[in-house]
């Protein structure tokens, strides 16, 4: 049996909607797979019971069809699905890297985003490739449809999951259909702001090319708390805090390692105050999908 950690991840980044990723330290999924004449899926871990396990509505087992590869498909959910933080690309992910090697497919790990994202479309309804990308090249990323460019950023990071469900499908509908010449000029100079700062390692240029005034301020409505849970992190250190991904998960970029205890008791504080249950995990920008044989 063939064993893959595939990373949890943040994507849109607030200036990168359906374009920037990057891969987290931790939480993880861990798929195992092993040949055999059809295939099965079996899930277990954090909010397995409501993952499908039919091959056709599991996106691992959209994977293992898309590379003709027959398996036995264990995943073991250490990423909460409707969590903000990417759990069902973080399935697919892990069986395409596994699958790959299994079979000895020989696809490259860009060719393996493509695959993965296609597993991706049975929960959003579309092949993004923004949490697929980072969970198996790892690091910081740009997917576009003409390729994904990556960069091995480096950054102590916070990843605050509130006890709240957030539909991927909910998150998109909330999503504006236009924007003024003045909010696309604003995010695209924070989307700049923030590709440099992940080329520099500079926590204040990713913090504050986190800003966007579009897709966040929508989405954070649907989360209870957010807004004190933000301002709470900022006055705690935090350079910048978004929306992770479609939510309810929130991402703070800390200056130091030592930063992240004090902006994750914060964002717990803040979301406790506002009556929810939340988790944190200190984390940073993580490497992709690993195989362990």
């Amino acid at each position: 049996m063939l064993t893959v950690r595939a990373p949890a991840t943040s994507a849109n980044l607030g200036s990168g909607f359906d374009v920037f990723g990057l891969a987290l330290d931790a939480p993880a999924d861990v798929v195992r797979v092993e040949r055999a004449d059809e295939i099965s899926i079996e899930v277990t871990g954090a909010g397995s019971q409501y993952i499908p396990e039919d091959p056709s509505q599991n996106t691992a087992g959209v994977v293992a069809q898309e590379l003709d590869a027959p398996a036995r498909i264990l995943i073991d959910k250490g990423v909460r699905p409707a969590s903000g933080l990417g759990s069902s690309a973080a399935s697919a992910a892990g069986a395409a890297v596994a699958l790959n090697e299994l079979y000895d497919r020989g696809y490259s790990r860009e060719e393996l985003v493509h695959i993965a994202a296609e597993g991706e479309a049975v929960v959003s309804g579309a092949a993004h490739a923004d949490n697929v990308a980072p969970s198996i090249l790892g690091g910081f990323t740009i997917a576009r449809d003409d390729g994904v460019t990556q960069v091995d950023a480096s950054l102590p990071l916070v990843a605050c999951l509130p006890d709240l469900v957030v539909s991927t499908r909910d998150a998109r509908r909330v999503v504006p259909d236009t924007v003024t010449m003045e909010e696309m000029v604003d995010t695209v100079g924070s989307a700049a702001t923030l590709t440099a700062g992940m080329h520099r390692g500079d926590p204040d240029l990713v913090g504050r090319g986190l800003s966007e005034e579009v897709v966040t301020p929508a989405r954070a409505e649907l989360i209870n708390g957010y807004e004190a849970a933000r301002s709470a992190a900022l006055d705690a250190g935090a350079t910048g805090v978004t929306v992770s991904g479609a939510g309810p998960g929130v991402l703070a970029v800390c200056r130091s390692k030592g930063d992240r205890r004090q902006v994750a008791s914060a964002l717990l504080d803040a979301f406790d105050d506002a009556g929810v249950d939340a988790r944190a995990y200190q984390t940073a920008i993580g490497r992709g999908a690993q195989v362990f044989e």
